[in-house]
């Protein structure tokens, strides 16, 4: 639901400034006072009714306020309204008004004013009050807004909240606390967007506006609304036609940019300019930058530091079509090129970021009248031999009613001195007695209020005089094939200005005659003139006479049917290559009508063609003539060239084709080779290809190539011999090296000198390895033979050998293969020791025996047959052909250092890498078992001589404990000295061991421990209940409990009576229950009841003590008569019953948080807040 337009509160303290109405008088007796406020159209002004509820009035109207009393309180006048009194036959009325009031019936949107706040004491007059109207609008929600709202009718009963609860600051509230919180939000991040950070505004300025529609614009600008309109501050309401809601408006507010609204609503609320100094043309604007004022106060923390202002001006209305005059920084700017006594209107736009606010309210002006413009010069309309007529045109007043015209001459005198001839209101004047023929220049100028204005341009007019005389005879200009061109001159004596008109006569003969208003001259003299001849016509299509040859043939044509009036002076014979060719040469010029046309190309086409020229001109080319010469033989070409460098056995050959192709294209090469031995020549090559590759050449040879090209006519001469040696090429295969081994790690390779092709060798490759397909250069250089050392026993070699010069590397030789002779056997290198997990003796104890293991090593040729082991200082321990051994009868915690070598026939290899390794301590023995604590449950049991807890020990301990079959479980392993066993059952006997461990290992077991539960005392019993049975006796009972594992249950009841400190039994036994006696009265009694279990025992029964019940307070009073006679009734001492401890605990904690939860309450209430 639309919101109603916020009142105008005027009850506030006003400044002395504003002033006070007098007390308006109606008639001479003073009876009653009558004050008529005036609502313009689109305000609305509200009323307090008899009743004293609250009614709103919309303009136009004129609302009486009448006094019951007789007398007129003091009116307080808002802002921006001043009082008029008026009188109407004789009676006085106060009419309260808005200053400069402006109203637009033909507008989008209706302004609201604020409602004035209602008179108190005053009664509308009901029958004077107009209707409201159907609907009304909202106040307009900032300057430059003109975005509408649709409103529902007021009702007379609508009754507005409390006048204090308005703004107060001149500006109305928001329409929704949303619109609030979100407006302050926008503010906090543009001070922080300028950086500057100061307290809190004490009320919110108006909210972000949104850009207006673009139906509510005129021209591309938006209405301005009333100077003393006051902003709402609201720009969420929009026209209901536009089928948009308050909830869809709001959300297109949301999801606009925040930072961006809250910036164009700043730039938004900018003051119209203020004019100074208003000239006829210029005018002087000033204005103040854009804030967001409240109280008068501006947070100049919120004005942009940069903006652009941009003054628009329009001189159409205020609603008018404006146009931009200036851009920039200033404040302030003066316009020029204004239209003098023009009503203007200004405003001014501020941007800044790229954002632009609403342009400001629009201040009229009027600029200043000044004299007319300088008219245009005046006109003749008429002449004669004695007199001119002249006529002018109005020009613009400028503001000031044009009411004289002067015009100036020269009398004729051509002087440059002019006199006034004319000077009045008429807009044309005839000057008379003047001279035949004779020149008069004048000008004019328009006078106003104002001024003269400046004086036209000068205009020379002459009077007419006689007819004219004969004009000279016509001059010929240009002649053409069809037409000619005249000109003369005009008759001498006659003025410039003068019309005179002219008449041609053209048979034979050629004159012409001058006339005018006065008469016609005499004819001028007769001349003659002849046209031109015309281009002669198109010649014949040429044709060929007799044979076409290779490079020459002949033409003839005919000449035109039409030479155009004139003799053919030439021929001309143009020729173009190519069937479709536009390139047309000259290639014969004469009066002859047959050409030899020579100098052509074999197997080309050529179009001729034939114009002729004459005195008229050249004609249009003929027909074209196709014509195609025979091909020829194609002529020699170029040798053919090397491409890229020689090889030893091909070479690459690239040539061109000849020049001369003989007039077709040419389809095939043939290319010959000879030696220059033999000079025998041999076909390589024959095909369309430019380029050809010759192989299976010897290297270092030289060779004789020569070439020849083939048309379709067949082959033509063979160009010159070409001379090309191939390169140098690598050297022949070697020979198979030999191999001589001196040693089994060293071996001798000798090679010969293979065939160098023509280069001397400059190296050899010599290539060896253990595998055929890996060998691996080992030697280059340029001698025979190479030692080989570092080679394995027992090792099968291969190797071969290459040659190589400057054309390269020859091939490999074969390959050859040897073997080295065995030796002793490698070195073992890979050597550990094991774990004791690994090792599956039954004799191995790490604490004198210590396990290793290795890796078979090379043989070099002979098998292994042992190792041998050195630990120490002792005679090595010899093995046979195994991997892994344990060394035993070793010292506990003792480091050896341990290699090994392997032993074939040959002899011992060379020792391994040394590792050492340390046998581990003896086990240790396991302790004492004792049991610390027990219950029926459990048993604790300790051992040792540690703490509890001590897992710094190095020493661990395996706990056991027999289980129903007669196997021994583990129950704890750890470095603790106690363990509490669990879940065990009562009066029972259980057996365990324990065993210590270290790094050496596990320990022996120790001797069987049997340790046995007690049985379990009976549960805690229920509070017992206490039933009064007279004065003096009283019935207890308790809770009955079940015979455990056959034991039965007895019970033990106890008193402490009065002031007695300690318990006394009163009863043990089997029953439930007991009647106690002897009680006196207003005394208290405490009772309490255990179980005891009496356990039967082979020596004996035991009993065992439960733990007591809780303790339960009698007291015993007197009972006291019955009122009543129809029952009797007997009354029970009151019994109460104390609280447990673990009861007064939770509620002395209850009691602690209900306390705490006050404190910190008041806190948050009264401190913080």
């Amino acid at each position: 639901m639309a919101e109603h337009p916020p009142l105008l509160d005027t009850t506030q303290i006003i400044s002395s400034e504003i002033p006070l109405l007098p007390a308006p008088v109606v008639s001479g007796d003073g009876a009653q006072q009558v004050i008529l406020v005036q609502v313009n159209p689109g305000e609305a002004f509200t009323i307090r009714r008899e009743d004293g509820q609250f009614q709103c009035i919309t303009g136009p109207a004129q609302v009486p306020m009448m006094s019951a009393n007789g007398s007129v309180p003091p009116i307080y006048v808002p802002p921006g309204y001043a009082p008029q009194v008026i009188e109407d036959n004789g009676v006085r009325r106060v009419v309260v008004v808005p200053q400069a009031p402006e109203f637009h019936p033909g507008s989008h949107a209706v302004i609201h004013r604020p409602p004035h706040h209602p008179l108190p004491g005053f009664i509308p007059l009901q029958a004077m009050m107009p209707p409201p109207p159907r609907h009304v609008y909202s106040t307009v929600t900032g300057a430059g807004d003109m975005a509408s709202q649709y409103i529902p009718q007021y009702h007379t009963s609508q009754v507005y909240g409390d006048l204090d609860a308005l703004s107060t600051h001149g500006r109305s509230n928001f329409r929704d606390e949303r619109s609030s919180k979100t407006y302050e939000r926008l503010q906090k991040k543009l001070k922080v967007r300028h950086g500057t950070q100061k307290d809190k505004l004490n009320s919110p300025p108006p909210s972000p506006q949104k850009c207006p529609s673009p139906t509510n614009e005129h021209n591309g600008l938006v209405k301005e609304q009333d100077a003393s309109s006051v902003s709402t501050g609201s720009t969420k309401s929009k026209s209901l036609g536009k089928g948009k809601s308050n909830s869809q408006v709001d959300t297109e507010v949301e999801e606009k940019d925040e930072e961006t609204k809250a910036l164009e609503a700043l730039l938004s609320n900018i003051t119209k300019p203020v004019t100074s100094d208003i000239q006829a043309r210029t005018v002087g604007l000033a204005w103040s930058p854009p804030s967001s004022a409240i109280n008068g106060d501006a947070d100049k923390n919120n004005v942009p530091e940069v903006c652009v202002y941009e003054v628009l001006i329009s001189n159409t209305g205020k609603d008018g079509k404006y146009k931009t005059v200036y851009t920039g920084e200033k404040t302030s700017v003066t316009i020029n090129d204004l239209r003098p006594a023009t009503d203007y209107h200004a405003r001014v736009q501020a941007e800044c970021n790229c954002v632009k606010g609403s342009p400001s309210e629009a201040e009229s002006f009027t600029t200043m009248s000044c004299e007319p413009d300088t008219p245009n010069p005046p006109r003749i309309t008429n002449r004669t031999k004695n007199s001119l007529t002249l006529q002018w045109k109005t020009s613009c007043d400028n503001g000031s009613k044009i009411h004289n015209y002067l015009l100036e001459w020269d009398e004729g005198k051509g002087n440059g001195e002019f006199c006034q001839c004319y000077y009045g209101q008429q807009k044309q004047y005839r000057i008379t007695k003047l001279s035949p023929a004779m020149g008069y220049t004048f000008r004019l100028a328009a006078k106003n209020d104002i001024g003269m204005s400046g004086f036209s341009e000068e205009v020379l007019y002459h009077t007419s005089g006689t007819a004219p005389s004969m004009p000279a005879s016509p001059m010929l200009i240009k002649a053409g094939v069809t037409w000619l061109s005249l000109q003369w001159t005009k008759p001498s004596g006659t003025p410039t200005d003068e019309g005179i008109s002219y008449i041609l006569e053209m048979e034979d003969e050629t004159s012409v005659i001058a006339y005018n208003l006065e008469g016609k001259s005499s004819p001028s003299e007769v001349v003659d003139f002849t046209t031109c001849p015309d281009k002669p016509g198109v010649p014949s299509k040429p044709s060929v006479k007799g044979k076409i040859h290779a490079q020459s043939f002949k033409i003839i044509w005919d000449p035109p049917k039409d030479n155009g009036g004139a003799a053919i002076t030439k021929y001309v014979v143009e020729i173009s290559e190519g069937s479709n060719g536009n390139n047309w040469n000259v290639i014969y010029s004469g009066a002859a009508r047959e050409h030899l046309c020579d100098r052509l190309h074999p197997g080309c086409s050529y179009r001729l063609r034939v114009y002729c020229t004459g005195d008229g001109g050249q004609s249009a080319a003929s027909d074209s003539l196709l014509v195609q010469t025979p091909a020829v033989l194609p002529g020699p070409g170029q040798p053919p060239r090397l491409q890229g460098r020689p090889r030893a056995k091909e070479i690459q050959l690239r040539w061109g084709p000849p020049q001369a192709d003989g007039g077709s294209p040419i389809t095939c090469y043939g290319l010959e080779m000879s030696s220059v031995e033999t000079d025998e020549h041999r076909e390589v090559y024959q095909g369309s290809d430019v380029e050809c590759t010759v192989s299976n050449l010897l290297p270092g040879k030289t060779y004789s190539f020569r070439l020849r090209a083939a048309n379709k006519a067949g082959f033509g001469p063979y160009s010159e011999k070409c001379e090309i040696t191939t390169a140098p090429g690598p050297p022949d295969q070697c020979k198979p090296p030999q191999v001589t081994c001196r040693s089994a790690t060293c071996a001798q390779v000798y090679w010969e000198v293979p065939v160098n092709n023509g280069a001397d060798i400059t190296e050899y490759r010599l290539e060896w390895g253990s595998v055929e397909g890996c060998m691996q250069i080992c030697y280059c250089g340029t001698g025979l033979n190479y030692e080989m050392k570092g080679l394995l026993p027992a090792t099968i070699y291969y190797c071969r050998v290459q040659a190589v010069n400057v054309a390269g590397a020859g091939p490999f030789s074969e390959v050859i293969v040897c073997m080295t002779p065995a030796s002793v056997p490698a070195a073992v290198t890979y050597l550990q020791g094991r774990s004791e997990d690994e090792v599956e003796s039954p004799h191995y104890s790490p604490s004198t025996c210590l396990a290793i293991s290795w890796e078979k090593p090379c043989d070099h040729g002979s098998e292994i047959l042992g190792y041998s082991i050195d630990y120490g200082e002792k005679q090595p321990v010899t093995v046979g052909k195994v991997s892994s051994y344990f060394i035993d009868n070793l010292q506990p915690d003792t480091t050896y250092r341990i290699r090994i070598q392997a032993l074939n026939s040959l002899g011992a290899g060379p020792f391994s890498h040394t590792i050492k390794l340390k046998t581990k301590p003896l086990p240790p023995d396991p302790p004492r078992l004792e049991c610390a604590v027990y219950s029926s449950q459990t048993l604790k049991l300790k051992w040792g001589e540690g703490t509890s807890k001590a897992v710094t020990d190095s020493i661990h301990y395996h706990l056991l404990m027999e289980d129903k079959n007669g196997r021994f479980i583990s129950l704890y392993r750890g470095p603790c000295h106690t363990y509490k066993v669990q879940r065990l059952i009562e009066s029972t006997s259980y057996k365990f061991c324990i065993q210590a461990c270290n790094e050496a290992g596990e320990g022996p077991l120790s001797q069987e421990y049997i340790f046995t539960t007690p049985k379990s005392v009976p549960a805690a019993l229920k509070a017992p209940r206490i039933e009064r049975v007279n004065d003096h006796t009283c019935e207890i009972t308790w809770e009955v409990l079940q015979p455990m594992k056959g034991d039965p249950i007895i019970y033990s009841l106890q008193v402490m009576a009065g002031k007695d400190s300690e318990f006394k039994q009163i009863y043990k036994g089997p029953d439930w229950s007991f009647r106690y006696s002897g009680l006196q009265l207003n005394c208290e009694y405490r009772f309490r009841v255990c179980a005891i279990r009496q356990c039967q025992e082979t020596v004996g029964h035991q009993d065992l003590i439960g733990p007591y019940s809780t303790t339960v307070l009698f007291i015993s009073q007197r009972t006291e008569p019955p009122t009543s006679t129809n029952k009797d009734t007997v009354e029970i001492s009151r019994t109460q019953q104390t609280l447990s401890d673990e009861q007064c605990a939770a509620v002395i904690l209850l009691l602690f948080a209900t306390f705490s939860i006050l404190i910190a309450f008041i806190i948050q209430y009264f401190v913080i807040k």
